[in-house]
Parts: C-alpha cells; sequence; structure tokens
C-alpha cells in the first residue's frame, strides 16, 4: 500500500516559530495514499525524533494515521522540561482531531516515550504536576485533550528511574569520573560477574544515593545561583551505563545478548561521554531527572490512565526488562489492559519484530474502536 508522508510544523502556546524559521512542534504525518484515516496513532520522545518512527509506515500500510512528533526538546534534552513538553504534544493531538479529521487518538509510548505519554495522559485526564522550584506552570498544561487509548512499548518507567538503575554507583566525586569506590566497581572483577545479592543490594543502594546526593547538589546551588542573580547553569553527568543486568545475565534472565547495552559493550560505553543525563541543567534535573523531584516518573500516572490500554515487552532488550514491563502493566489504572511478549530486541529488529507488534496493535485497535 502507498504511504503518504506530510509535514506538520506548528506554533506552541508558550513558545512560537523560531527566528531562523522553524516550528519548535514538527512531525511527520503518515497516511495510506489518499486515505484520511478515522484512527491515528502517535509517537512522542523527551529528546529522540520520532518523526520517522520506525512503526509509522507499518500501522499506515494497515489504514492508520501515524503521526511521528517531536516537542522543542527534540536533540535537546539538555533543557527539558515536563510541562512545556505536555503542552507541545497537546499541539499534536489538537492537529490529529482539528485538522487531520481523527475521531481516536491512541498515544504510543515507547522506549522513553512510555512514561511521557503516561505523563501527558494523567495530566489531560487529571492535572498534577507542578512547576519546578522557581518557574510557573506552563500556559495549557492543565487544559490537554485526553488521548482514547494508550500503549506502553518497550518502556521503562521514567528518565529518573532509568538513570538511576544505569548509572555507576562506585562513583564518589561527581566532578571526577576516576574517582571511584573500587568496593562497589561492576567492572571490577573480584565483585563480579555473577554478582552476589549482598553485592547487587549494596550497588542499588549506592545508586539511590547518588541520584539524591546530585539532587541535593541541584538544589544548594539553584539558591546560591538565585542570590547572585542567576537562573540556571549547566553540569554533567558521567558514567551512566553500568546496570548490573546489562553485564550479568544472571540477574532478571532474558533472552537479551549478555554484556551488552545500546552503546555496546557497558565497560566501554561507561567511559564515553554518550550517557544519559551527560548534559543537563539544574532545573532540567529537576524536571527529568531527580528521583525526588521529577514528574517524569511513571508510577504517579499510571493509575491515572484509564482508556484501554496496551503493554509490549521485548525479551531480548537490553536496557528494558521484563519488571519495567510488568510494573507498567499492573500499575495502569485501566480496566481493559492487555499484555504481550515478543522474541525481539528494543528496536524490534530481530524476529519479525516490526510486523509482528504492528499486527498486535492493528487488531488490538480494531477490537476496540
Amino acid at each position: 500500500m502507498p504511504i503518504e508522508q506530510t509535514f506538520v510544523g506548528l506554533e506552541s502556546p508558550t513558545v512560537g516559530r523560531a527566528g531562523a524559521g522553524g516550528h519548535p512542534c514538527q512531525g511527520l504525518y503518515h497516511t495510506p495514499s489518499q486515505r484520511k484515516p478515522r484512527i491515528a496513532v502517535m509517537a512522542t520522545h523527551y529528546q529522540i525524533d520520532f518523526s520517522e518512527h520506525y512503526l509509522a509506515e507499518y500501522l499506515a500500510r494497515r489504514g492508520y494515521g501515524f503521526l511521528g512528533w517531536n516537542t522543542r526538546f527534540r536533540g535537546d534534552e539538555a533543557h527539558f522540561l515536563l510541562d512545556h513538553a505536555l503542552v507541545d504534544i497537546g499541539v499534536g493531538v489538537r492537529w490529529l482531531r482539528e485538522q487531520a479529521g481523527v475521531d481516536t487518538v491512541v498515544l504510543l509510548g515507547n522506549s522513553g516515550g512510555g512514561s511521557l505519554m503516561a505523563a501527558y495522559q494523567s495530566q489531560a485526564s487529571q492535572p498534577s504536576i507542578s512547576a519546578v522550584a522557581g518557574s510557573r506552570l506552563a500556559r495549557g498544561v492543565e487544559d490537554l485533550p485526553a488521548a482514547d487509548g494508550y500503549i506502553s512499548s518497550a518502556a521503562h518507567l521514567g528518565r529518573p528511574d532509568v538513570l538511576t538503575a544505569w548509572m555507576d554507583g562506585s562513583v564518589v566525586d561527581e566532578n571526577d569520573p576516576l574517582a571511584t569506590d573500587p568496593t562497589l566497581d561492576l567492572f571490577n572483577p573480584d565483585n563480579g560477574p555473577s554478582y552476589s545479592t549482598e553485592f547487587v543490594q549494596r550497588y542499588r543502594d549506592a545508586q539511590s544515593a547518588r541520584n539524591h546526593k546530585i539532587t541535593r547538589w541541584v538544589k544548594d546551588e539553584l539558591a546560591r545561583l538565585a542570590a547572585a542573580g542567576y537562573h540556571d547553569r549547566p553540569f554533567s553527568v558521567s558514567r551512566t551505563w553500568a546496570d548490573p543486568r546489562m553485564v550479568d545475565p544472571t540477574l532478571e534472565p532474558t533472552k537479551r545478548e549478555p554484556n551488552r547495552c545500546y552503546a555496546g559493550t557497558p565497560e566501554r560505553a561507561n567511559k564515553s561521554v554518550f550517557g544519559i543525563a551527560s548534559a543537563t541543567t539544574l532545573r532540567t534535573w529537576l524536571s527529568l531527572w531527580s528521583l525526588e523531584d521529577s514528574h517524569t516518573r511513571a508510577h504517579a500516572h499510571l493509575p491515572r490512565i484509564t482508556v484501554p490500554s496496551l503493554v509490549v515487552n521485548a525479551n531480548r532488550d537490553t536496557g528494558v526488562f521484563p519488571c519495567d514491563a510488568n510494573a507498567i502493566r499492573d500499575g495502569l489504572g485501566a480496566t481493559d489492559k492487555t499484555f504481550h511478549e515478543f522474541d525481539t530486541d528494543h528496536y524490534f529488529q530481530e524476529n519479525n519484530g516490526r510486523d509482528d507488534v504492528a499486527d498486535l496493535i492493528d487488531a488490538w485497535i480494531a477490537q476496540r474502536f
């Protein structure tokens, strides 16, 4: 079936078109040729460009519209603020209904987008998020159009959760990536793999403590800067490819390839500059990465999602694990919720994963809308 792609560029209630011409909200609308679908799926991520999402053409060929939608923070996670991102997602939902002629909108929360779309649907249904300290809530964030369905696919439970699960628990000085506690070093052969239950518990405690320690510093630094008339500042977080499950396949066993992460071999990736949260600002840390303050954690939002919901897990995933999918399924407030697992990787490239998940979504939607 031939596919048409329509570029969509729109202003947001809180920011207009840039001087160079770009719109803050941009995406590609994929449809079957010369048809106006009644049902559309919409996917958005915190910062990754989803305009050409890998499922777009698969679902368009099955008769659906697919809006791969980007907020102003595409490629700019370092400055992410949740309330502004949700307003931009709302721009896309309204465009589907008011301009594209769609009756039913299904949110696709893929990978990091799982918790982002959960936060959107939650906020649209029962507004609850608050502004980052010292800021005002974005205009329009308390008047968002709710979607009609929610899909979580290969998704984790939130940016603070995934960062903490991946961050190196041995770090003792955030200003020196070489300063570590060797008794907590995941890559010290004296510690494993395989890792003992006692080591894993100490390591997990150290990871949480590291996140909380950064948050305390961020709040103190914001206060110090405010006293001098400053609003914010950038900083960096290093060594964030160090989840024990990436190295030791006996921890939460799946069919994943051992000693792998999305950036290659964990030990090497952990020493690189390409980790999540490698660039952030103080306010973005509180909005996006802090266990204590961020509203991007799905736990609080899932119970407010009561529309039909589908949760999909990939059991060869090297960064999202069954406990994530199970927690999302169990946390959803929907009475109509379905769970399915595929023998494929995070991007559904192995074992015909993309066709299979598209068929699943097609059948799931057809039964409900």
